[in-house]
């Protein structure tokens, strides 16, 4: 019995005595995440409930999904090119010329960066 109390009870108050909390923890880490978030984008990218904002689901989904998106524009169809055409607001009967516009870039959108790729898509898109 001693022998179980002193494996439970020194590690237990060692986490107390030293003031480590999980709670604490915890909000160190987010703080930390949402400064640097805040600080290196320039604006927010997310909205009180830890929603992404409307604003930025565009460059989010291209970047996370760049090389799904990337064979979808070179065979000028595919869910990613859809979703993409949906994400900038296309109406579906606009949609079929939007994925032949981006096709016909294909090489174009290619050789930019990632914010002027999503320039010219919207470009295509009017």
């Amino acid at each position: 019995m001693k022998q179980v109390a002193v494996w439970v009870i020194v590690p237990l108050l060692m986490l107390v005595g030293s003031g480590c909390t999980l709670k604490s923890t915890v909000k160190q880490t987010t703080d930390t995440t949402s400064n640097v978030t805040g600080t290196t984008s320039g604006r927010t990218w997310f909205n009180e409930d830890g929603l992404l904002n409307p604003e930025h689901k565009l460059t989010a989904f291209a970047a996370i999904n760049q090389e799904n998106v990337e064979q979808d524009l070179a065979r000028g169809q595919g869910e990613y090119l859809t979703s993409l055409g949906t994400l900038m607001g296309l109406p579906n009967d606009r949609q079929a010329a939007f994925r032949t516009k981006a096709q016909g870039a294909f090489l174009t959108l290619m050789t930019s960066d990632q914010q002027a790729r999503l320039q010219q898509l919207r470009m295509l898109a009017r």
